[in-house]
């Protein structure tokens, strides 16, 4: 897993949205999807349930979220 792959999914899970998250990254939405689907299918678990109206975390997700805002933490103190 790399930091490029945490930082997506934190800006993802805390905005909630794709479009916005993207926006906050700088990049295009469909890369930020593939990326957080491929994150998705490499960790064997669902981290956001994706539906019409937007985005929520699962209990993954969350787990995730926690422990990925320490690692990415962790490396802005190294």
């Amino acid at each position: 897993m790399e930091t490029r792959e945490l930082r997506y999914f934190v800006a993802v899970a805390e905005e909630l949205h794709f479009g916005r998250a993207a926006q906050r990254l700088g990049i295009a939405q469909p890369p930020l999807s593939r990326a957080i689907a491929g994150l998705e299918r490499r960790l064997g678990a669902a981290l956001l349930e994706r539906g019409s109206r937007g985005v929520t975390l699962t209990g993954a997700g969350a787990v995730l979220l926690r422990e990925a805002r320490a690692a990415l933490d962790a490396v802005e103190a190294a």
